[in-house]
């Protein structure tokens, strides 16, 4: 009777570390791809489920946002200036199926798939565009990015280029440019500025050679403006045609006098 008694005792501890050994708990954000003999059966999840031992296994899944920090990498621009860059991106699961059986470990095919798109389309543009156009390009390899990994049950949700390092002796080039440029829009301005001018005092002048009453005002505010300084010397000046009384005609007459 003991014996007995003892053997049901054991197989009583037995049968419950079975079931507490086939217990496994997911948490909210996880889910569970469950292999039966080795062939895909079901996705388990989130929950306390249970995986048979021996006959099932069971392989965990993060549908959480991972952020995975792209290393720097060589790349020659289009118009052959060696830079460093190096991006972040911003992907999820959002089928654990086929992450875990299209491809052996996502997170490392990822990874390198983000180094080689990285390269492959910055090297198609110029220095200036990794510079002025970061939204442009990191939409562009987002979406290289997002068609790849849909085979992958991997949604790229965004990617940013963090730094794009030049080398020193291109960053006194480029600030030479920039002064350069800063030199032509500022000529181009005091340009423009003076052919406003120009035009202002043509309106000007075609105004007061209709109206002679004009030009006397100017000469008003001329004499206003000389007697305003302190000055030893006072220039007058005349109507020209109050000097033609004075000037010769053209056959050589004397001038008429009163």
């Amino acid at each position: 009777m003991p014996a007995i008694y003892y053997a049901y005792i054991i197989v009583t501890v037995l049968a419950l570390a079975l079931i507490l050994y086939s217990l496994r708990i997911l948490r909210e954000y996880e889910r569970g791809v469950i292999f039966l003999l080795g062939r895909f059966w079901k996705v388990k999840g989130p929950g306390l489920i249970i995986v048979v031992p021996v006959i099932q296994q069971m392989v965990r899944v993060d549908l959480r946002t991972i952020v995975l920090d792209v290393p720097t990498q060589d790349v020659i621009s289009r118009d052959n200036v060696s830079v460093k860059v190096n991006a972040v991106v911003y992907y999820r699961v959002i089928d654990a199926q086929r992450a875990i059986i299209q491809v052996e470990a996502y997170p490392d095919a990822t990874s390198q798939l983000a180094q080689t798109t990285l390269r492959s389309v910055l090297g198609q543009h110029e220095l200036d565009e990794m510079l002025a156009e970061r939204d442009k390009l990191n939409e562009v390899i987002q979406g290289m990015l997002d068609t790849q990994t849909d085979a992958w049950g991997i949604k790229v949700l965004n990617v940013e280029i963090k730094h794009v390092d030049i080398d020193e002796s291109m960053i006194r080039a480029i600030a030479k440019q920039a002064e350069a440029e800063r030199l032509r829009r500022a000529k181009i301005i005091n340009a423009e500025g003076e052919l406003q001018a120009a035009e202002k005092l043509r309106a000007a002048a075609e105004i007061i050679s209709t109206q002679p009453q004009a030009l006397q005002l100017r000469y008003l505010g001329a004499l206003h403006d000389i007697a305003g300084e302190r000055t030893s010397m006072i220039v007058f000046p005349l109507p020209i045609d109050l000097m033609r009384a004075f000037m010769p005609s053209k056959d050589g007459a004397e001038p008429e006098s009163d």
